[in-house]
């Protein structure tokens, strides 16, 4: 059996913008307050979260105002999306 990681862990506001980051995974963010969730690297080649990064890359290009990955979708939509990947 052993035990499993959950797909999206949800980070906790930190003072400092380096907080760590399992191996294995990337730090997002999402929504209007830009919610920073940390996700599987194995999402990035889901063609769904594909789709976000198309997206991500046409409204961002490189400059991403909160110096990682920003998701140009609502919170909801991203879990969503997501909770499918599992």
């Amino acid at each position: 059996m052993g035990f499993r990681l959950p797909s999206i862990i949800r980070s906790r506001a930190s003072s400092s913008k380096a907080v760590d980051v399992p191996k294995g995974y990337l730090a997002v963010y999402v929504g209007e307050k830009m919610k920073r969730f940390v996700i599987p690297l194995s999402y990035l080649n889901q063609p769904s979260f594909q789709e976000l990064l198309n997206q991500a890359e046409e409204q961002f290009e490189y400059d991403h105002p909160m110096g990682g990955l920003t998701i140009p979708c609502k919170e909801d939509i991203f879990l969503d999306i997501t909770s499918h990947l599992n």
